[in-house]
């Protein structure tokens, strides 16, 4: 334990490896990385023998990947692939298959519509309702201004039967 106000660092005691060692490989340091570099080193100059020599095998894998993406093979269906297409390949009378949330949409629009329609022929349960409601009310107003024709008479007969 060290004594005083400040803490020894540990970068202290650390051994590294010069370029030099570690190209010649006398390096102190466990050597495993260096192998495996060594093997896939190799490995990659057999596959491009091969690959030379069988001719179009891999044509669709000349892309540059970064980091372990060249190493490890993806097998995840819901990676997406972009897909560049050119304007000359681009396919008009294909249709797009529309999205559920634009299916949806769509659908219940048309149902609105066919609601609306039947509605204004008065074919749905509240249209009747409404209507029956309609006639009610015109009764109503139609039995008032009645109402008020008679009373209108009465009053003017008064009037007339009191200049009288």
């Amino acid at each position: 334990m060290g004594r005083g106000k400040y803490k020894s660092k540990p970068t202290g005691h650390r051994n590294f490896s010069t370029p030099e060692e570690m190209l010649a490989g006398t390096s102190t340091r466990p050597r495993t990385f260096k192998k495996q570099e060594v093997e896939y080193e190799e490995e990659q100059e057999s596959a491009e023998e091969s690959g030379e020599e069988s001719g179009e095998e891999s044509d669709g894998n000349n892309e540059k990947r970064k980091g372990t993406q060249g190493i490890i093979e993806i097998e995840n269906p819901n990676l997406v692939k972009p897909k560049t297409l050119k304007a000359r390949d681009i396919d008009i009378t294909k249709t797009t298959e529309l999205s559920r949330r634009e299916r949806e949409e769509l659908e219940k629009q048309r149902a609105h519509e066919r609601y609306m329609r039947l509605q204004e022929q008065g074919k749905t349960e509240q249209a009747r309702k409404d209507l029956e409601r309609l006639s009610l009310i015109r009764q109503q107003r139609a039995d008032a201004a009645k109402k008020r024709e008679e009373e209108k008479a009465a009053k003017e007969q008064k009037k007339t039967e009191a200049r009288k």
